[in-house]
């Protein structure tokens, strides 16, 4: 083989030696870009599938493992931070964890944006409207009133864009109207609160028993005698002394 043949070649397996080298590095390159979209990718099918899991127990009344799925949206919750507190506030509420449950709502408010508040909210004062039920369960009027009033402060200051379609289309429960399920907590909570700021109705006084009439001295006197007749009739009756008796006794 002539140099002039062998040239071509050499230059040849050099152009592919460099090709090579080229998409190494440009593999290389591109691995952290590679991996940050397998990362994205997997992200958001394991918030579907959480949020799918965290659903689908909740309809079922397994609170416990609704929360637990829920939980499991926490992880480098990037795109909506507030759903992972959210789900787990509502499952924990039904679970009547209230105070947990509350936390973690106000946890969600404070991430929420837009109209992502609107369902925030709504939960939200549900939670402490039953805080404040079981307060008034437990006798504690002054408290009752107190979380029922933080509750309608929410539903007050809930923004009026909650109201529309489009906030009805993004909430998490379409099934619940919105607008409707906003006015009738305000309705209830303004009238239980009534309630517990009204003064406890009087009590009823006992009214004292009428007493019988006692008998007079005279009355008294008239029975004893009347008595020791009888006892004296008696006597002479069993002694035989009556005479028109038969002699025999007679119950008295």
């Amino acid at each position: 083989m002539t140099a002039e043949s062998s040239s071509p070649a050499a230059a040849l397996l050099a152009a592919n030696r460099r090709r090579r080298r080229i998409r190494r590095w440009i593999a290389i390159g591109t691995l952290p870009l590679t991996l940050a979209a397998l990362l994205f990718v997997g992200k958001l099918l394991s918030m579907y599938a959480f949020a799918h899991q965290a659903i689908t127990a909740y309809v079922v009344d397994d609170y416990s493992g609704s929360e637990s799925a829920a939980r499991g949206q926490e992880f480098l919750n990037w795109f909506e931070p507030y759903k992972a507190p959210f789900n787990i506030g509502t499952a924990l509420g039904a679970a009547e964890q209230l105070p947990e449950a509350r936390a973690k709502l106000e946890e969600a408010l404070e991430l929420a944006h837009g109209l992502e508040v609107c369902g925030v909210r709504i939960n939200l004062a549900l939670v402490i409207e039953r805080q404040g039920d079981a307060a008034r369960a437990d006798g504690d009027g002054a408290g009752a009133a107190e979380l029922y009033g933080e509750a309608l402060t929410i539903t007050v200051e809930t923004p009026d864009e909650c109201n529309s379609e489009e906030a009805q289309q993004q909430s998490s429960d379409p099934q619940r109207d919105m607008e409707k399920s906003l006015e009738d907590t305000r309705d209830r909570l303004k009238q239980k609160q009534q309630e517990q700021q009204q003064p406890p109705p009087p009590e009823e006084e006992e009214q004292p028993q009428e007493q019988e009439p006692q008998p007079s001295e005279d009355q008294l006197q008239d029975l004893q005698d009347k008595l020791e007749q009888g006892t004296q009739e008696r006597d002479q009756q069993q002694n035989g002394d009556d005479p028109g008796g038969s002699g025999t006794d007679k119950p008295w």
